[in-house]
């Protein structure tokens, strides 16, 4: 297998004997057989003459992804059951990726894996090759990063934290210049969107995924709105009002500690913004890993949702490449219950970092790379809220 830190030439090969396969899916109760193929690819290898030798391919792709990142493989953070095969609209082999495939890729700066499939009487192949991802880099971005470095030394420090183990210092360097490039476009957004009309605010952003959150609030708890300095988030939030007025009033920005009295927002309905991306004071914290480093955390999140049964849904705002913003909620994060309260709080904070690095990873170039996320706990510091 070729491999290299770019991904440029990352490929993998993998064989697999049709007869073993056979005997796989008759040894194989139909519960056990359902982790190791998705029902698509049950459904789409149909169950005729070449049924077996078409599931002995997709075994193969499976294997084949999995070596795309050995050293992962090697501890337990990627396997088989990840990846599963479907056919695009031409027929051709599309590789489907797990949530925690798609963390996987992200981090080693890839955009998917393309794959071929092929198989004669006796064996099934497969081979899948990575698909760099690709970051426009404005000349603003690479002006102000070389002649105008606010934070770069902070900038850098934290990148290589979080992709320095699989992706060149080259590329490392490139995502600085384009979140500075990023920075120079939120200040321009920033200083124009207020001039804007109502009509030209909602055309200015779509809504991804809404019937999470409305889901969500049919709940009627109210609901906790996990997310991050992504992208343009007040412009994205303020452009989503205007599409939906109704909402006016029932959002609701926490910076900090969640006050007690904010409870008496989620049990109006309301829903709790809650920037969860920034270091915490000893006081109001707790230490869980975030991008596999220890980082002082918020604990208040999970206290409230603990209590409270608000759903939490993460969400973000990204800017497309033709200026366009994206503002997508995601489903709901399971709950995890404790008879421990200080370990529900715990794994309830770890769950919510995951799921903010799945969000950072996404469009990593705007994510606030600025600030000081892993720096020790000491003291205490005031926290307020605003609505």
């Amino acid at each position: 297998m070729a491999d290299n830190n770019t991904g440029s030439s990352r490929c993998g090969i993998d064989t697999v004997e049709i007869a073993r396969i056979e005997r796989l899916l008759a040894q194989t109760p139909a519960t056990d057989l359902r982790k190791l193929f998705s029902a698509q690819e049950l459904a789409d290898s149909g169950d005729g003459p070449g049924s077996t030798a078409s599931l002995a391919a997709r075994f193969a792709a499976k294997e084949a992804c999995v070596k795309l990142f050995p050293r992962e493989a090697a501890l337990g953070r990627i396997e088989p059951a990840d990846f599963s095969v479907a056919r695009d609209d031409y027929g051709a082999p599309q590789a489907v990726l797990s949530s925690n495939a798609q963390a996987v890729l992200a981090r080693h700066r890839l955009h998917g894996i393309a794959l071929s499939l092929t198989h004669d009487r006796t064996n099934a192949s497969a081979v899948a090759l990575a698909e760099p991802a690709a970051v426009a880099v404005p000349a603003a971005g690479r002006f102000l990063y070389r002649f105008a470095p606010l934070r770069r030394d902070i900038v850098l420090t934290n990148l290589r934290r979080v992709f320095g183990d699989t992706v060149s210092a080259a590329e490392i360097e490139r995502l600085a210049a384009a979140h500075y490039g990023h920075l120079w476009r939120l200040a321009g957004e920033f200083i124009r969107f207020p001039w804007l009309s109502d009509a030209r605010k909602r055309t200015h952003l779509r809504v991804e995924n809404l019937e999470a959150l409305i889901a969500a609030m049919a709940q009627r708890k109210g609901a906790l709105v996990l997310t991050g300095h992504f992208g343009n988030w007040e412009v994205a939030t303020t452009a989503f009002i205007s599409q939906f007025p109704h909402m006016r009033g029932k959002f609701h920005f926490v910076r900090g500690a969640l006050k007690p009295q904010r409870l008496e927002r989620l049990e109006q309905g309301d829903v709790i913004v809650f920037p969860f991306d920034q270091h915490a004071r000893t006081s109001d914290g707790i230490e869980v890993d975030f991008f596999g480093h220890p980082a002082w955390t918020l604990k208040s999140l999970a206290i409230i949702a603990l209590a409270t049964g608000a759903p939490v849904l993460p969400a973000a705002a990204w800017r497309e490449p033709d200026g366009r913003r994206v503002l997508r909620f995601e489903e709901a994060l399971p709950l995890i219950k404790s008879e421990n309260a200080d370990e529900a709080i715990r794994r309830n904070t770890l769950v919510f970092n995951r799921a903010l690095e799945r969000l950072v990873l996404r469009h990593p170039e705007q994510w606030y790379w600025m600030q000081r996320r892993w720096r020790p706990a000491v003291g205490r510091r005031p926290s307020h809220a605003k609505s």
